[in-house]
C-alpha cells in the first residue's frame, strides 16, 4: 500500500469523528481498528461495514481489474447489502478471519459491491451464479478473470471444511481455485467465455427483427389457473417454504376478479393478505412487514425490513380495501405507512432503504417477547392480550384469530409494548436513499393517502418527490441512483415516474404529471432499445459490462420494464398522445416470450397486459369555486379502477390533461365525467350514478 493511499485512508478514518464505532473485532488497546481498507472512502453503508476487515477490499472499478491483470491474479467478487443476515455471517466467519483474509490478499484481488447501489453488476453475476449452480442469493461470491468474466461462483460458503456440515470450506475452495487458475489457464478461459456468452444471450433478449406481437389476456388467465393449482388454501400464498409476498401476485388476482368475476381469484388474494397480516412476518407491535417468512404459515420471519416490500404491500392492501371495503385492510395500510413515516423517513423527507435482521448479534432479538415480559409490561391486561395474540416458541407475536374490534381494543397494550421495545438496541438502519425505492414509496403514500383520504400521507409523498426531483437529478434530467451516485438505472427512472403519476392522481396538481412526462422522455432518450422495443437497464452512456441487460423478470421488486410499460400506457391515457401507447406496445412485444411462456416470472408485467386489454377510463371531476366535491371524490377513492387516468379541477381552471379541458359543472354542482377514448357518459352530480359508471367492467376479449 502506497504512502499516499495510507494517508488518504487515515484521513478518512479521522474524519469519522470521536463517536465512530468500527465494525470489527480487530481493535487495538485504544479501541482503534487494526485494519482499514479502501472501502473507508466509499459512501455505501454496506461497503463501510467492511472497511475494517483484514481483507484488502477494493470497490468495483477499472483500478481493481487493472491490478489483477498486473499481478496475474483472479478476482474475488463479493456482492451483498447492508441488512443481509448471511452476508453478516460470512463476514464474521471468513472476512474477519485473519488467516482467510491473508490468503485472499496474497492470491486474489478482492472487490466488494453493494447490490443496491449497483444492480447492473449484481444482475450480471447473479445470472452467472444461477447458470453455474441453478440458484442464487446473497452474499454472492464470484470468481472472475481480470477481463471481468466469471469462471466459478456461489453464495454463502462456510469458512472451513466441516463447518456447518460442509465438506469443503471457503479457505479450501480459495486454495483449490487458485491452483486451477494457475495450472489450467486454458480451461479457466474456456469456462469464463462459455459462461459469459450464456449471460449475454440471457440478458440481452431475442435478436432484432423478430416479430412477436403484443401478449393478450390469455396469458393472465393461464397464470391464474396455474396459481390455483399451487395455492396454499390453508395459509395463503403458494404451497412452499420459505414464503415471499412477491410469490403470489395479489394485485393481478384482484384485476382478474374484476374482469371475470372469478370468486376464487378474489379469495386467494384476500386469504393471502389475511394470513400475512396476522402472522409473525408482520410486526404486530410496530407495524410494517419483514422480508419473508421462513415457514409455510407466515409465522417465523427473516427479520430485515425493506422499504420496497412495505411500499408494494401497502398498495396491495389499499387495492384490496377498494375491492372488499374491509376496514382491517385499510388499517394495515395505515400501520405500514405510519411505520415508514416514523422509522424510515429522513430529515429531508426522503426514505431510508432498510433495517437489519440482526440486533446485538442475534437475528430478531429486537422483536422477540417472552410471556413473562408481556406480563411485566401489561399487568392484568396481559391475559386479554395473550388471548388475542399468541407467542411462538421463538417469542414472535402473531394473531391466532383476527377480530377487528378486539384489535382496536388492544391499541393501548400494543403502545405499551412498543414503548418498552423502543428502549432496546435497535437493528442497524441502512440510511441510503435510493431513487427507485423512493419512487415505490411515493406511490404507496400517494395511493394510500388518496384511497383512505389521509392528506398527511400525500403530503409526505410530495416531500419525498420534491427531494428526488431537486436533489437526485443529473443535468440531462435523468434521475440518479442515489444522492451520492450520479448514474441511475431504468428502475430509478420508471419507479419515480410511477410515483409522480400517482401523485398527479392524488393531488390533481399538474406539476407532477409534467415532471413524469419529462423523466419519461429522458428515459426514452437514454434507455430505450430503438431496434427491438423495450429498455435496457443501463443508459447508453453507462459503464460497458459483460452484457447490457434488458430486464425481463419481476422478483421481490418489479422490473423496470414492467413499470415502464404500465407508465407508458397511463401516460397515453393522460395525454391522449398515441406515441405512448406505441411505446408501451413495443415494450410488451419485447417481453412477449416471457409473458406467454413463463408468465410467473413477470407477473408485474401482466398488470400492464391487463391495462392494455382494457379500455381505460378518463375520469374528471369539476367543481365550482368554494364548493366541496367530497361526495364525488369519496366515490372515486373507494372504487377499484386500475385502468384509468384521474383528473380534478376547479371550474375554469387551466389543466394539462386534455380529457379534462373544457369540462363544466352541471347546475352549479360538482360534476363527474367518465369517458372512454374521448366518448363520455352523461355528466353527473349524483354520487350513486357516478359509482355505477365507474363500476362498469369490460371483460377480457381477444
Amino acid at each position: 500500500m502506497s504512502e499516499t493511499l495510507e494517508a488518504k485512508l487515515a484521513a478518512a478514518l479521522a474524519a469519522k469523528g470521536p463517536g465512530y464505532v468500527p465494525r470489527t473485532h480487530h481493535l487495538d488497546a485504544r479501541g482503534r481498528p487494526k485494519y482499514t481498507n479502501r472501502l473507508i472512502l466509499e459512501a455505501s453503508p454496506y461497503l463501510l461495514q467492511h472497511a475494517h476487515n483484514p481483507v484488502d477490499w477494493r470497490p468495483w472499478g477499472d483500478e481493481a481489474f487493472a491490478e489483477a491483470r498486473r499481478l496475474r491474479r483472479p478476482v474475488f467478487l463479493s456482492v451483498g447489502y447492508s441488512t443481509c443476515h448471511w452476508c453478516h455471517v460470512m463476514e464474521g466467519e471468513s472476512f474477519e478471519d485473519v488467516e482467510i483474509a491473508g490468503f485472499l490478499n496474497a492470491n486474489y484481488v478482492c472487490i466488494k459491491v453493494d447490490r443496491e447501489e449497483r444492480p447492473d453488476v449484481d444482475a450480471i453475476y447473479m445470472a452467472a451464479v444461477q447458470n453455474l449452480t441453478g440458484s442464487g442469493g446473497w452474499p454472492m461470491s464470484v470468481f472472475l478473470t481480470p477481463d471481468r468474466e466469471p469462471f466459478f461462483g456461489g453464495t454463502y460458503f462456510p469458512p472451513r471444511d466441516g463447518a456447518r456440515g460442509a465438506r469443503m470450506g471457503f479457505l479450501t475452495l480459495l486454495r483449490e481455485l487458485r491452483k486451477k487458475y494457475d495450472a489450467e489457464p486454458d480451461k479457466i478461459r474456456q469456462a469464463a467465455e462459455s459462461i459469459s456468452q450464456a449471460i449475454k444471450k440471457d440478458m440481452e433478449g431475442p435478436d432484432a427483427g423478430v416479430s412477436r406481437g403484443v401478449p393478450g389476456p390469455e396469458a393472465i388467465a393461464a397464470t391464474v389457473e396455474y396459481l390455483k393449482k399451487i395455492f396454499d388454501a390453508t395459509h395463503g400464498g403458494l404451497r412452499r417454504a420459505p414464503k415471499f409476498p412477491s410469490n403470489i401476485p395479489v394485485r393481478l388476482l384482484l384485476r382478474y376478479h374484476r374482469r371475470t368475476g372469478d370468486a376464487q381469484a378474489l379469495a386467494m388474494a384476500t386469504l393471502t393478505l389475511d394470513k400475512m397480516a396476522a402472522g409473525g412476518m408482520y410486526d404486530q407491535v410496530g407495524g410494517g412487514f419483514h422480508r419473508y417468512s421462513t415457514d409455510e404459515r407466515w409465522l417465523v420471519p427473516h427479520f430485515e425490513k425493506m422499504l420496497y416490500d412495505n411500499a408494494l404491500l401497502a398498495v396491495a392492501y389499499a387495492e384490496a380495501f377498494q375491492v372488499t371495503g374491509r376496514a382491517d385492510f385499510a388499517r394495515v395500510v395505515r400501520e405500514v405507512l405510519d411505520y415508514v413515516l416514523r422509522e424510515m423517513t429522513s430529515s429531508s423527507g426522503a426514505f431510508h432503504s432498510a433495517t437489519d435482521a440482526d440486533s446485538e448479534g442475534e437475528e430478531g432479538k429486537f422483536f422477540y417477547w417472552t410471556g413473562k415480559e408481556v406480563e411485566q409490561v401489561l399487568g392484568a391486561e396481559a391475559v386479554r392480550f395473550l388471548a388475542y395474540y399468541s407467542l411462538s416458541e421463538e417469542g414472535i407475536v402473531f394473531v391466532g384469530k383476527p377480530d377487528v374490534a378486539e384489535h382496536a381494543a388492544l391499541a393501548g397494550a400494543r403502545k405499551k409494548l412498543f414503548d418498552v421495545r423502543a428502549k432496546r438496541i435497535p437493528p442497524l438502519r441502512d440510511d441510503k436513499i435510493l431513487a427507485a425505492w423512493n419512487g415505490l414509496m411515493i406511490s404507496a403514500l400517494a395511493v394510500g393517502g388518496r384511497v383512505l383520504n389521509e392528506p398527511r400521507y400525500v403530503e409526505a409523498a410530495g416531500r419525498a418527490a420534491d427531494f428526488v426531483l431537486t436533489k437526485m437529478r443529473e443535468k440531462d434530467g435523468r434521475v440518479r441512483r442515489s444522492h451520492t451516485l450520479v448514474h441511475g438505472f431504468l428502475e430509478d427512472q420508471a419507479f419515480v415516474v410511477a410515483g409522480l403519476i400517482d401523485m398527479a392522481e392524488a393531488t390533481f396538481d399538474a406539476r407532477w404529471l409534467k415532471e413524469a412526462l419529462a423523466i419519461s422522455e429522458t428515459l426514452e432518450a437514454h434507455f430505450a432499445d430503438d431496434q427491438r422495443g423495450g429498455w435496457f437497464m443501463t443508459a447508453a452512456s453507462g459503464e460497458k459490462l459483460l452484457a447490457r441487460e434488458k430486464p425481463h423478470y419481476d422478483g421481490a421488486e418489479p422490473s423496470g420494464t414492467s413499470v415502464a410499460i404500465l407508465n407508458a400506457l397511463r401516460l397515453a391515457t393522460f395525454t391522449s398522445d398515441d406515441r405512448w401507447r406505441q411505446i408501451a406496445e413495443r415494450g410488451l412485444s419485447s417481453v412477449h416470450e416471457v409473458l406467454t411462456e413463463r408468465p410467473l416470472g413477470m407477473t408485474e408485467g401482466l398488470l400492464a397486459v391487463d391495462h392494455h386489454s382494457d379500455v381505460p377510463r378518463e375520469v374528471a371531476v369539476v367543481w365550482p369555486a368554494g364548493v366541496d366535491a367530497g361526495p364525488l371524490l369519496d366515490v372515486l377513492r373507494k372504487t377499484f379502477l386500475p385502468s384509468r387516468a384521474l383528473a380534478g379541477l376547479q371550474e375554469g381552471q387551466a389543466t394539462r390533461v386534455p380529457f379534462a379541458e373544457g369540462k363544466v359543472t352541471q347546475g352549479g354542482k360538482p360534476t363527474a365525467y367518465v369517458c372512454e377514448r374521448g366518448r363520455c357518459e352523461l355528466p353527473t352530480a349524483d354520487p350513486a350514478v357516478f359509482a355505477a359508471q365507474l363500476r362498469k367492467t369490460i371483460p377480457y376479449t381477444r
